[in-house]
This record gives structure tokens, sequence and C-alpha cells, in this order.
């Protein structure tokens, strides 16, 4: 299944660091979320692999919105 990767509150995607194919660690950097004219980055929950990325830079989210796959 994977874990999905969220973002906490509405806003726009400003950047993704990160591909499909990816190992990332806990607390890696996945991508960079602008909300209320501040920028914060949205961190990998766990250690593996990215399986799926399911925005691109630009992309408004809505809260809790998953943006990416970790398995």
């Amino acid at each position: 299944m994977g874990t999905p990767v969220t973002v906490p509150m509405v806003g726009k995607i400003v950047s993704v660091s990160v591909k499909a194919g990816d190992l990332v660690k806990e607390d890696d950097q996945v991508a960079v979320l602008e909300a209320m004219k501040m920028e914060m980055p949205i961190v990998a929950p766990v250690t593996g692999t990215v399986k799926e990325i399911k925005v691109t830079p630009g992309q408004e989210v809505e809260a809790e919105a998953v943006i990416a796959v970790i398995e």
C-alpha cells in the first residue's frame, strides 16, 4: 500500500524535491508548500522508496491532500 505524504493545510506546491524511484529517509524534504505567504518544507514521514508523486509545482492542494506515496 505505501505510506502517504500529506500537506497540513491548503496551499500551493512551490517545488517537488524527489521523483518516483528515489530513496528517502524519514524527515527528508519531499516538497515545498506555500501557504499564508510562508514556505514550509513537506518531509517524508518514513524511510523508503518514493513510489508515486501526485503533484506538480504550481498546483493548488487542499488540506490533508496526498502529494506522494513512499513504500
